[in-house]
């Protein structure tokens, strides 16, 4: 099933939740939204799942407008951050209630169970209650009860984020594969880029109820078209460095920087730009260095270190591999590769962009 979100709009009491929405899921591929919290990624999803109604707009599946249609009317399954089961239950009568009013046969429902509960490795859980279960264990049982339900559309609302760590990253290296095998149509809220580029697939940034831009995961990584959407697939946070073209540099007062401008970029006019730059990107120097940070703390989580420090009254984040102690307000030399660096215009078009559409 594709489903397609035109020009859609949502307001509640005067205040707008989706502003001008117009985006479209990929059959049989992961299809992510990320964006900040109230960002209007559970707004999108209210509306896909049939529970509410968009202001304005239409929502189309398969090219017929579904806008109005109720969701006991959809084959939607939903799955939530607060994972719901029925306590009263069992894990098998949880994952099966729904296939039981699909009215399907004995011989169906066991083996749909016999299906999703090896997969998602809870044969052995059958027989408890969902109170006798772990957090990550409960969770589980809410996925196999939408994947055994084989809904045309599946919608997991940020579904590992009340998970510790280890079984977070197990099941986001899990899902994709879970859902391949399906026909159904998946989308999938996230607010942490990292989890949308392990996920792969397609990615929405969303950001105060607009749609900044859309497409393959890692291509919005390699070569955003906005620095809005470079913003929102980065974490930590972009390096961005206010400069001004004048001839054949880039320059910046505060940091005396004089950088060569790169031949790809030799067509810009003369004027002002942002320079943005990955944490990973950046290398210490002691030679020669670009740009020059002030230290203000480094954060160690074990096969890495964060360097948070000041560049021309910017902050700025540097990751180093391994673990590695800094003084704070002391400088260090900064270089990179020029090929890594991004330039937004005023705009905040990215000129690599602009230059390859106009060769």
């Amino acid at each position: 099933m594709s489903y397609e979100l035109k020009n859609i709009g949502k307001t509640v009491d005067g205040d707008i939740h989706l502003d001008d929405i117009s985006w479209a899921t990929k059959p049989g591929q992961f299809n992510t939204l990320l964006g900040p919290t109230l960002s209007g990624k559970t707004s999108i999803m209210r509306i896909l799942a049939g529970l509410d109604k968009p202001t304005s707009g239409v929502l189309s599946e398969n090219g017929a407008d579904i806008s109005n249609v109720p969701v006991k009317k959809r084959s939607v399954a939903m799955v939530y951050q607060q994972f719901i089961n029925y306590p009263g239950f069992s894990v098998r009568d949880n994952i099966v209630s729904p296939l039981r009013n699909q009215k399907l046969t004995d011989s169906e429902i066991e083996e749909r169970l016999e299906r999703v509960t090896s997969l998602l490795k809870l044969g052995d859980y059958l027989a408890r209650k969902p109170l006798e279960l772990s957090g990550g264990q409960q969770q589980r049982v809410a996925l196999a009860r939408a994947l055994a339900k084989q809904s045309d559309l599946i919608l997991l609302d940020e579904p590992l984020a009340n998970l510790d760590y280890k079984l977070r990253e197990e099941l986001r290296s899990e899902l994709p594969k879970l859902f391949s095998g399906t026909n159904s149509t998946v989308v999938y809220a996230t607010t942490e880029p990292e989890e949308a580029l392990l996920l792969g697939g397609n990615v929405a940034v969303i950001d105060t109820g607009r749609l900044i831009e859309s497409g393959p995961v890692l291509e919005l990584y390699k070569t955003p078209g906005a620095l809005a959407c470079a913003m929102g697939l980065s974490d930590p946070p972009l390096n961005i460095l206010p400069v001004e073209k004048k001839g054949d540099y880039f320059v910046h007062q505060e940091t005396s920087l004089n950088l060569k401008v790169p031949e790809y970029f030799s067509s810009a006019p003369d004027g002002c730009y942002n320079m943005a730059l990955r944490p990973h990107h950046l290398a210490i120097t002691d030679d020669n260095p670009v740009l020059t940070g002030s230290v203000k703390s480094a954060d160690i989580t074990g096969s890495e270190t964060y360097v948070h420090m000041t560049v021309g009254g910017n902050d700025w984040t540097l990751l180093k591999h391994g673990i590695h102690t800094f003084k704070g307000g002391s400088s260090i030399g900064l270089t990179f590769d020029a090929h890594d660096m991004m330039l937004f215009d005023q705009n905040g078009n990215n000129l690599a962009l602009i230059a390859a559409k106009a060769a």
